[in-house]
């Protein structure tokens, strides 16, 4: 079962919940809000690219709340950033991946080139 808290009312979801998400079929919108260069040193598997400060740019577009959004970063410290500005324009349907790509690559989950 996918491992999730609240912090800050932000949910967040660990590594081995989100790939539990992935390998189940759930429906799950992956978000990198890193930087292009960070994101070129890979991302998760099938994740969008969408740097931070462009977030307030697209917000219409994350208005869907059936399908989970995980927005995620290096640490996990601007996708709940990422999770906190999404959860103020209306869409509770957003997680934070705990620990960033760091986490879920120490996990030892696949990284796309």
């Amino acid at each position: 079962m996918a491992q999730m808290e609240i912090w800050l009312n932000i949910s967040e979801i660990d590594a081995n919940g989100l790939n539990e998400w992935l390998q189940s079929g759930k429906q799950v919108r992956l978000v990198d809000v890193r930087s292009p260069a960070e994101m070129a040193q890979g991302m998760l598997p099938d994740a969008e690219q969408l740097p931070l400060h462009l977030l307030p740019l697209q917000i219409d577009q994350f208005k869907d709340e059936e399908v989970a959004t995980v927005f995620y970063c290096r640490t996990g410290a601007r996708s709940a950033q990422a999770c906190a500005f999404t959860m103020s324009h209306g869409n509770q349907n957003v997680h934070n991946l705990r620990g960033g790509i760091i986490a879920w690559v120490r996990s030892g989950l696949p990284v796309a080139a």
